[in-house]
């Protein structure tokens, strides 16, 4: 019976730390994509980085960014799958909506679907961070510095243009020590070839908690 229970302990803890690896590796595939994007565009890491947590981070010490977060017109949730994001974003826009925020960076359907082959290349990470890079460039070419860009890139009006510059400024002040994901998670960020991921495995259900970001946004 103690040979049982070890077996059984060691199969619960062997399963436990894969789910929570599959967990880490979402979360950590806006950052691959965000490295993959910034050496592409010629876009400080940095930036992107901190862009990526105000726009899906979800709390706690590392406020790790999630690829398959979804804001529709201020309802945030971070869906536990790809696949769930997806289906939950289609659904909306069959029925007219369009204020609708999509990946890891947070691109609005409304102002920049036409940036995209369609729904499903908006959440692919690699293409959703390309665009947010180039985005932020031509920004950054307008106002001169990447904190303004910052915050046009969440609005063009000032009061929540403001509060979102000062929150980068405390999020971009906090990553140097932040590195690029291992290999294994870059992989997940390659050019997509059709397939697409199925998600974490680590959280149970959905999450659908607060809006990802309490600013107002007027156009993005």
């Amino acid at each position: 019976m103690r040979v049982l229970r070890r077996t059984i302990h060691l199969f619960l803890t062997t399963v436990t730390a894969c789910l929570a690896t599959g967990g880490i590796a979402s979360a950590n595939i806006c950052d691959a994509a965000a490295f993959r994007a910034a050496d592409a565009h010629g876009v400080p890491a940095k930036v992107l980085l901190a862009i990526t947590r105000l726009e899906t981070g979800r709390g706690g010490l590392r406020n790790d960014p999630w690829p398959w977060a979804v804001n529709h017109a201020g309802d945030g949730t971070w869906f536990q799958t790809e696949d769930e994001a997806r289906s939950y974003v289609f659904s909306k826009v069959k029925t007219g909506a369009s204020n609708i925020d999509i990946g890891c960076f947070q691109i609005n359907y409304r102002w920049h679907a036409e940036g995209f082959r369609d729904l499903d290349e908006m959440f692919d990470p690699v293409a959703n961070a390309a665009y947010a890079a180039q985005f932020l460039k031509a920004l950054h070419a307008e106002f001169g510095n990447w904190t303004d860009a910052a915050g046009a890139y969440h609005s063009r009006t000032p009061e929540y243009a403001d509060k979102y510059k000062a929150k980068f400024s405390e999020f971009h002040a906090s990553l140097d020590n932040v590195t690029a994901p291992i290999n294994e998670v870059v992989s997940q960020v390659a050019p997509s070839t059709g397939t697409r991921s199925a998600g974490s495995l680590f959280l149970s259900s959905t999450q659908n908690t607060r809006p990802l970001i309490d600013f107002q946004r007027s156009n993005r």
